[in-house]
């Protein structure tokens, strides 16, 4: 019988599993390997736990990857391969929330594992854990993967298809450890620098006194005076640098590829005003509140520490009168951290860099190798924050599934 490999038991390589048990229907015999004791693990704190595993606005602008064109067709294809629709299919009834989002409707990560784990029982997909995977070589018109199983003992399975779903270098403590990106740079495949990507920043001069606020913000990423992304939402003061939603988009910016020479971000804590505008309410507002201390004169604006730090930083004299107002609402709209630096792989929501999108084709499969395909992770594609990053990882697995399962059969008629 035809065997199919899967290197990987994350959202990628289950879904490869899945989707060939189905494809093959029983014509070819499917096995997961995976280094953690239970498959799933880095799915499981998805969307903090409830398992954010699409989005209803899929375009290119929302992924980063240093080949744009090539991103444009293997994007096609993982639209194609409708994952939405597929776990529709499975049973998995989902919820839409205002921005786009799509979660299971129990708001369960678990759930979404437990499904998977129902169809490929249901399927006979074998599923191995505990298995480090060392080597692959080509071996009698298929492929030899040699790796530790759980037991410690070195072993070795043959396979018609490879299907490579090890992931990047981001979260470590999920069982990822770059491996996947070093497996396809031994394939000999062209790869980009990995970088950490949708991430925190750490700052040269964070206000440590600030940690643990958050506060709405339109958050700006500048090279030298030039803007080059905004984004809206809830900006979290750490004391390193800065975090939340907004910044770990803009962290996908900071590429090695992309040599910028001055990174800024740049918060505007009231977008909704202009800076005239600003300043009149901030003149008003001390008339109305007439309070002797700065932390009366916050009183209904904003967190009280937050304030004092946005004084110092506008270099605010201890009176207050109106005509001084417009150097504070300039600061407020226009509030600089320098000195930018991604935070390390352990926070990092995803992998930058990678395989590059130009050594596969639109099945996922690896240029010049017939039955040895690389998906999710392990590309160099990093979507943004909000379900983008696995429905790639879901519809690339789902294509290349597809595509081994398929061709493996019609050989072997």
């Amino acid at each position: 019988m035809q065997q199919i490999l899967i290197l990987g038991g994350g959202a990628a390589g289950l879904a490869a599993a899945l989707a060939a048990a189905q494809t093959a229907e029983g014509r070819a015999h499917i096995t997961v390997l995976d280094k953690n004791a239970k498959v799933g693990k880095k799915l499981l704190a998805t969307g903090n736990g409830r398992c954010n595993l699409d989005n209803r606005d899929i375009t290119p602008k929302r992924y980063f990857t240093s080949s744009p064109k090539a991103l444009r067709r293997l994007l096609s294809a993982v639209d194609e391969a409708a994952p939405l629709a597929w776990f529709e299919s499975l049973g998995l009834y989902p919820r839409t929330d205002e921005a786009g989002r799509v979660y299971p409707y129990s708001n369960q990560a678990a759930d979404v594992l437990a499904l998977l784990e129902l169809h490929l029982q249901r399927h006979t997909v074998q599923l191995r854990t505990g298995c480090t995977v060392s080597t692959l070589r080509q071996s009698k018109g298929g492929y030899a993967v040699q790796f530790t199983n759980a037991e410690g003992s070195t072993e070795s399975l043959r396979a018609d298809a490879v299907i490579c779903a090890m992931g990047g270098a981001a979260g470590p403590q999920f069982g990822t450890d770059g491996f996947g990106t070093r497996f396809a740079a031994d394939c000999g495949g062209q790869m980009r620098p990995l970088y950490p990507c949708l991430t925190a920043l750490q700052c040269v001069k964070p206000n440590k006194s600030l940690a643990g606020i958050r506060a709405k913000a339109a958050a700006r990423l500048l090279d030298g005076d030039r803007v080059l992304a905004e984004e809206m939402g809830e900006v979290q003061f750490t004391d390193y640098g800065l975090s939340g939603i907004c910044i770990m988009q803009l962290s996908g910016l900071l590429a090695p590829g992309r040599r910028l020479r001055d990174p800024v971000v740049e918060l505007d804590l009231f977008p909704e005003l202009s800076e005239i505008d600003l300043t009149r309410l901030l003149a008003r507002h001390a008339i109305q509140t007439a309070s002797d201390t700065l932390a009366g004169f916050w009183t209904g604006l904003l967190n009280v520490k937050l304030g004092y730090a946005l004084w110092e930083a506008a270099n605010m004299p201890n009176n207050r009168s109106v005509k001084q107002m417009q150097p504070l609402a300039h600061t407020a709209k226009h509030w600089r951290f320098e000195g930018l630096a991604p935070c390390g792989w352990r926070q990092a929501q995803t992998t930058g860099g990678g395989l590059a999108l130009t050594e596969v084709e639109p099945t996922f499969q690896f240029k010049g190798c017939p039955g040895l395909y690389f998906v999710g992770e392990t590309l160099d594609c990093a979507g943004s924050c909000g379900g983008f990053n696995l429905h790639w990882a879901f519809g690339s697995g789902l294509a290349a599934g597809r595509d081994a399962a398929k061709h493996l059969c019609s050989r072997k008629r």
